[in-house]
């Protein structure tokens, strides 16, 4: 289960140094093995291959009405490794696509990761604070 939020910098390449709290997890769950993919919420997302491939089958299966989505999602997929340092390339078409900076945070979510550009993010978070979360709130027991 991948849980956090640190805060990383993309290097000059565009590639992020994986955490180590994360590194030994993902060696034995994936080899390293890793797919990007783009999320309509405007970041991009993290998956151990595994994982990717039980959620590209599931997204497929989804009906033609689910076209345009499954396009953003398919679209947008690209398989990297970790290199022997434990750094992961980000995509540069995906960077544009959820505007990617250098300051970007890494938001463990279970199963896979969320990738946020910092500023972004932050606004995101205020965002949904001046909203009404007490109904959401009220489900969990804290």
């Amino acid at each position: 289960m991948f849980q956090g939020s640190p805060h990383i910098n993309l290097d000059a390449k565009g590639r992020l140094s994986v955490p180590s709290r994360y590194r030994e997890a993902l060696a034995e769950l994936c080899s390293g093995q890793m797919t990007f993919t783009r999320h309509p919420d405007g970041c991009a997302l993290l998956y151990p291959r595994s994982v990717w491939e039980t959620k590209r089958s599931e997204l497929m299966a989804l009906p033609y009405s689910a076209r345009v989505f499954q396009r953003i999602v398919m679209g947008s997929a690209v398989d990297v490794d970790m290199d022997a340092s434990g750094r992961l390339l980000v995509p540069a078409e995906l960077r544009k696509a959820c505007g990617l900076s250098k300051e970007i945070v890494l938001v463990g979510l279970g199963s896979h990761f969320e990738l946020w550009d910092a500023e972004k993010l932050a606004e995101s978070e205020a965002k949904a604070m001046t909203e009404n979360l007490s109904d959401i709130a009220a489900q969990f027991n804290f």
